[in-house]
């Protein structure tokens, strides 16, 4: 996969490359909107979600808790650990609300970064620049594999002298097969500065292993490469770093009572997430500081 400049601000405005939406195969991004309910999606996309949930019933679930996790999340680091830069990447298509709606909800000056790979996610990328006066919000259209290359982008917008927080939010296991995630990460966590973030939801077979093995085969057949990862090797992603309370968990346990920003669709998502899983959800999450 290659990746292009991203511009952020005005420059975005009047600088549009030509797409290739790659609409006829299906795409991490546009599967987990359609998971979602949303509408920017296209039939293999579709077709493979049909697929999906024939293996993985708890697959619509397992997202809705994912998007639930990252508003508990994201309000956890803007509210409580006070940090007010975001580097977001494999972001998705934009769905209200988004990161930066969550964190600038908190302080309207929050600076968000977002990065993805796919063609779609940046023909609606401006929709992730309505953020608030106070505050800035950009899109860098790179792929998580040139890790220093989106770093770079983000410094356009993100002061790297103070802390940032990284949101890697069910991408790691989407990675290429031959990616070193664990070298990404720690790439990714080297350029920002003590008192930064890392949050992470990763695919697992720790509790259906049948279920989520048939799923990641068959999208892998799809022409995408799904690699699920134990607690063991999920946990290896935040060395080095001191994991928040309660650490590494399944995502529905991960603070599933913290208190979200005052925003009506926050409530709607986290009770919504609540009530359609009623077995284990495949997805460790965690927070950590860097120190």
């Amino acid at each position: 996969m290659t990746s292009q400049n991203g511009l952020s601000g005005s420059a975005f405005e009047s600088w549009r490359p030509p797409l290739d939406l790659r609409t006829d195969r299906p795409h991490s991004a546009r599967v987990y909107n359609f998971l979602l309910g949303g509408k920017t999606n296209y039939q293999p996309d579709r077709d493979a979600v049909a697929r999906l949930l024939e293996v993985m019933p708890i697959a619509r679930p397992t997202a809705v808790e994912n998007r639930a996790f990252m508003h508990r999340a994201a309000h956890y680091v803007a509210a409580e650990a006070g940090i007010r830069q975001f580097l977001d990447i494999g972001t998705g298509i934009p769905t209200e609300p988004n990161l930066h709606q969550v964190v600038q909800d908190v302080d309207p000056a929050a600076r968000v970064v977002y990065a993805d790979n796919d063609p779609i996610v940046l023909a609606h990328s401006r929709a992730l620049h309505q953020g608030t006066a106070e505050g800035r919000t950009a899109y860098v259209h790179g792929d998580l594999c040139e890790p220093d290359t989106i770093l770079a982008e983000a410094r356009r917008t993100l002061d790297f002298d103070e802390p940032v927080a990284v949101m890697l939010l069910t991408v790691l296991h989407w990675l290429p097969a031959d990616a070193d995630p664990y070298d990404i990460v720690r790439r990714l966590m080297d350029a920002v500065p003590a008192g930064s973030a890392l949050v992470i939801t990763h695919l697992t077979r720790d509790f259906d292993a049948p279920s989520v093995g048939a799923a990641a085969e068959g999208l892998n057949q799809e022409g995408s490469n799904v690699t699920s990862r134990t607690q063991e090797q999920v946990a290896a992603f935040f060395d080095g770093l001191d994991l928040v309370e309660p650490g590494l968990e399944v995502i529905e346990r991960w603070r599933p009572s913290a208190p979200l920003a005052d925003t009506p669709a926050l409530s709607i998502a986290s009770s919504t997430a609540a009530d359609a899983a009623d077995e284990i959800v495949p997805l460790y999450a965690g927070v950590a500081r860097k120190s």
